[in-house]
């Protein structure tokens, strides 16, 4: 029987078994796992989807979105970056993209108990994708130019989320008996500039994303976490309703906001997390899906969309505070990626 995350006086396990079968609702026959049945996909965010479905107990489903989205890896390792009804829409490749595929996967073999070998393939083609695109500074250019070559400019939130894949790829490859010390050295490098070169970086700092993510990707944590999420707290927090997603417009978002509640866990501040995860609610959906945003200065939900992705934020936030399953580890504890399960 599955143990759903519960967390009491913000969402009762009942909640979160609707939100989980909210974005199963949205999932193709093939696997395929979109933003709404219908919208667009990324690869990004059909994995965190997928994660959903994992903590829900449908794991199947979750394979089949993996399994769906490892047959359309390109030569390169990377993904197109969007489709629309299974046609490519978009076919840039994005470094992100390629190492969310690590999160995923490991993240399905902790849950599950299995060694995560069904999709180490994919894992390891992405993830020398990520490796070649490192820059000289250590930060990783945040797409691939038509020539093949990684572009020069390199993103905190996405090089924090690839730290995290690299970690995690490190974890499976582990566990399938190989190994790969130039992910780890990838990593190290990666750490460093995220650390300590923030002009490797192109400035996003409106975006709260770039605010929180090298926590929640684990390139910082103890003290220099708490102290990067206090230092921009008031620019970003709307107390009551959330997250803004840009510093400067009166917009607050479901999946920016839980995934700040995943980074006050990672930083030892679970009072904190509970209060951003209760704020969110606003946004919940009669069917427990959530509406991607909410603008309050006028008072509407906008876009008027319900997107997997911001519902998956809300159940592995869950997971994070209530520790449901092994796969809230990956969340919680950043250096767990670094030296496997304790």
């Amino acid at each position: 029987m599955t143990l759903l995350p519960e967390v009491p006086g913000v969402l009762s396990g009942d909640q979160v078994a609707a939100t989980v079968a909210a974005v199963a609702a949205e999932q193709a026959a093939d696997g395929m796992l979109p933003w709404w049945r219908g919208g667009q996909l990324d690869a990004w965010d059909c994995v965190e989807a997928a994660m959903a479905l994992t903590v829900g107990g449908l794991v199947q489903e979750a394979a089949a979105a993996l399994d769906w989205l490892c047959a359309r890896q390109l030569p390169s390792g990377g993904f197109p970056s969007q489709w629309r009804e299974g046609a490519v829409t978009a076919p840039g490749v994005e470094a992100n993209h390629a190492g969310y595929l690590a999160v995923g996967a490991l993240h399905h073999a902790l849950v599950t108990g299995g060694a995560g070998a069904r999709w180490w393939g994919p894992v390891s083609r992405a993830l020398d994708l990520v490796c070649r695109m490192q820059l000289p500074s250590g930060a990783v250019g945040w797409a691939l130019r038509p020539d093949g070559t990684p572009d020069d400019v390199a993103l905190v939130t996405g090089s924090s989320s690839l730290l995290q894949a690299l970690r995690c790829g490190l974890v499976l490859a582990g566990r399938v008996g190989e190994e790969r010390p130039h992910w780890a050295a990838a990593a190290d490098r990666l750490q460093g500039a995220l650390v300590d070169d923030p002009g490797a970086f192109d400035d996003r700092s409106r975006f709260s994303m770039d605010w929180y993510y090298p926590v929640l990707g684990g390139a910082l944590t103890g003290a220099a976490a708490e102290d990067r999420l206090a230092a921009s707290w008031d620019a970003f927090v709307v107390p009551g309703l959330g997250v803004r997603c840009v510093a400067d417009r009166p917009w607050v978002t479901g999946a920016e906001t839980c995934e700040l509640a995943m980074a006050l866990v990672a930083s030892g501040q679970t009072d904190a997390a509970t209060e951003q995860l209760a704020a969110v609610q606003h946004l919940r959906h009669a069917d427990g899906g959530y509406w991607t945003g909410y603008v309050f200065a006028d008072d509407a939900v906008w876009p008027v969309e319900r997107t997997t992705w911001t519902a998956a934020a809300v159940v592995l936030a869950a997971d994070a505070l209530s520790g449901a399953t092994p796969g809230a580890a990956l969340f919680t504890d950043p250096a767990f990626s670094a030296v496997g399960p304790r």
